[in-house]
Parts: C-alpha cells; sequence; structure tokens
C-alpha cells in the first residue's frame, strides 16, 4: 500500500500513530469466520476473505483467541497468496494455546470449534514472545505488522509492568513494527495512550452511535498524543445492524430501553433514506483519533453488505435529525461529507 490517502477501490489509508503502518479506513475483523456462536466451513471462510480482497480492504486483524487459532490460520492461508506489502495485519498476545484432548467443543467461549487446546492467560514477558511465535506459525507468515494486547482487563499491572516492555522491545529490534492493546472498555486504553509510547489502540463497542464513552478520555488523549484508535464493535454486536427483539447487545440480549433506542435510531436514518447499518459504520469517522473500523464477517454476502454501507452517502440531515431526537448528543462529533 502507498500513503497516498486512497487504496483499492477507493477506501482511505490512514496511517497507525507515529508507526507508518497503513491501514484500511474499514478493516476485517477475524472472530466471525473462525465459527464465532456458528461453524463457518473452510470455502466459505475462504471466500468471505476474498471477498474482502476484492472490497479494497487491506487491514486484517485476528487473535489467537479466536477459534483456538482457527482465525489465524484460515487468514494466513487466504492471504498467503497475496503480497505481503499489500496489506496490514494484527493479531494479538496474552493468551497462550495449550493442546487439550479432553474432547468436546468451545461453544462456552462462543465458537463452534473443537476444543483441541485451552487458553491460558499470560502476559509476562516470555508469555508474549510465546504467544507470537505461535501465532506466526498458525498464519504462516513472515510477520505481523501490529500487535495488540488482548483484553488484559483482570491483569492490568503485569500488562503494564511486563507485556507492554515486551512489546516495546519486539518493536525496537524490528519484530514488529506498530505496538497497542485491543480491550472492549475505554478507561484502561486512555491509560496506554498517556503512560506508555503504543502507537494505536483497538476499541470494541465503546464508541457507537449507542454509547461514546470512549470519547470522555481515550479519544481526546489519542487525538493530543498523535496515537490512532481502530474501533471495533460498531454494531455493538448487533443491535446496531438490525434492532430486533432477539438482537443481541454486548453479545447478549439487548435491554429493552437499548432496543427500543435503536429502533428510534433506524426509524430516523431510514427517514432519509439511509440503514441504520450505514450510520453505525460511518459514526466513529467523527473523531480524528479514528483510523479505521473493523467489520466481522462470517460470508462473503455480509462483506459486500458492509463495503457497500460504508461507501453509502450521508446527508448531514441524518446526524441533525438524531441530534433533535436526542438520540445523539450535541457535542458528539460527527462526520463530514458524504464520505470518511
Amino acid at each position: 500500500m502507498d500513503a497516498n490517502g486512497t487504496g483499492p477501490a477507493g477506501l482511505p489509508l490512514r496511517t497507525l500513530g507515529p508507526s507508518g503502518v497503513l491501514v484500511t479506513a474499514l478493516g476485517f475483523g477475524g472472530a466471525a469466520i473462525a465459527g464465532l456462536y456458528e461453524e463457518v466451513g473452510e470455502d466459505e471462510a475462504a471466500a468471505t476473505v476474498e471477498a474482502a480482497w476484492a472490497e479494497g480492504i487491506r487491514y486484517f486483524d485476528t487473535a489467537p483467541h479466536y477459534g483456538l487459532g482457527l482465525s489465524e490460520r484460515r487468514l494466513g492461508a487466504a492471504l498467503r497468496s497475496k503480497p505481503r506489502h499489500a496489506f496490514t495485519l494484527s493479531t494479538k498476545v496474552g493468551r497462550v494455546l495449550e493442546p487439550y484432548d479432553g474432547g468436546g467443543d468451545d461453544l462456552a467461549n462462543g465458537f463452534a470449534v473443537p476444543a483441541t487446546h485451552r487458553r491460558r492467560w499470560d502476559f509476562s514477558a516470555d508469555g508474549i514472545r510465546r504467544s507470537l511465535e505461535g501465532s506466526l506459525t498458525r498464519l504462516g507468515l513472515d510477520r505481523v505488522d501490529l500487535v495488540l494486547i488482548h483484553d488484559p482487563d483482570d491483569h492490568e499491572e503485569q500488562a503494564f509492568e511486563e507485556a507492554y516492555p515486551a512489546l516495546e522491545e519486539l518493536r525496537s529490534q524490528g519484530v514488529v513494527r506498530a505496538i497497542g492493546a485491543g480491550m472492549n472498555q475505554s478507561r484502561m486504553m486512555a491509560r496506554f495512550i498517556t503512560d506508555t509510547d503504543v502507537d494505536a489502540v483497538l476499541c470494541a463497542g465503546r464508541y457507537t452511535l449507542l454509547e461514546q464513552g470512549a470519547l470522555e478520555a481515550l479519544l481526546p488523549a489519542a487525538a493530543a498524543a498523535g496515537k490512532s484508535v481502530i474501533v471495533g464493535g460498531v454494531f455493538n454486536s448487533g443491535l446496531l445492524a438490525d434492532p430486533t427483539p432477539t438482537a443481541t447487545y454486548d453479545y447478549g440480549a439487548a435491554p429493552e430501553g437499548l432496543l427500543r433506542r435503536a429502533t428510534r435510531m433506524r426509524d430516523v436514518t431510514e427517514g432519509h433514506g439511509v440503514p441504520l447499518r450505514a450510520a453505525a459504520l460511518r459514526f466513529p469517522f467523527g473523531h480524528p483519533a479514528v483510523s479505521s473500523v473493523l467489520v466481522g464477517a462470517r460470508s462473503a454476502a455480509q462483506v459486500r453488505d458492509a463495503a457497500a454501507q460504508y461507501r453509502k452517502p450521508l446527508p448531514g440531515a441524518v446526524w441533525e435529525a438524531l441530534r433533535e431526537q436526542e438520540l445523539l448528543p450535541a457535542g458528539v462529533p460527527i462526520p463530514e461529507g458524504s464520505r470518511s
């Protein structure tokens, strides 16, 4: 990818903080192709990644946690035929996979895959290095571009005192180009921005049309420090994609109050000819610290739909109407123009 502002198929390119690592504004989240909640076949997974490539997506995110390494194996296999300089790949550390022969499946952890391994939390320096080595083996690639400390919620001090210094050393050695953290909360992410020299953080579910907790500290801190925020979970795990009584929010049943609010949002956006999921996809780009939005997909059709929603023109009247209905706070930044 060239840093010329626009990537394949017209997707904007952004740089992750001071790293020089480029990402497309629309990125691919690799959890769903690893059987998130329901099985996904090999051919379907491969076709999903290929559809993302055809739509111009050149940023791909994965993790050992996703399907006990299945996401990494499938993503690596799909990308191996692509020019390595043409895409950016991120994976995560903090969970080490250990062989397990007890049988059963991994649905208790959200993945419809055989329980061939067990996850063990490990944010030690040695654990970080072993985790990355395992990821590279599963991916079958020579390197990853961005490594993120994954879900250290209950291991905060070890993450800062051991995991982060290990990643900083790997970056200084040129093993990885960019480092950061990925979580479903914003408080600790803001600490990573202010107390360390990360390049980027991945914040899932905390900066969406429904909730903007990341606006309190994380996003202002990132903007002030010249660091990047990657936003995941823009649909809050489903509620903003299709607000129906069976919709999920943060991977559980959607609370009635949030369902009503999301339904009102849908009525407003559709009244202006804009699907709710298009507004949800584009909303995070109103803040200058946001470099990319990750979208998970389990089929080629879902990828193509996400790309189409991202490209839909969004008139400013949509955002104004959401504010007038008190569905979007007045001080929340909104995207300018019809493209992010």
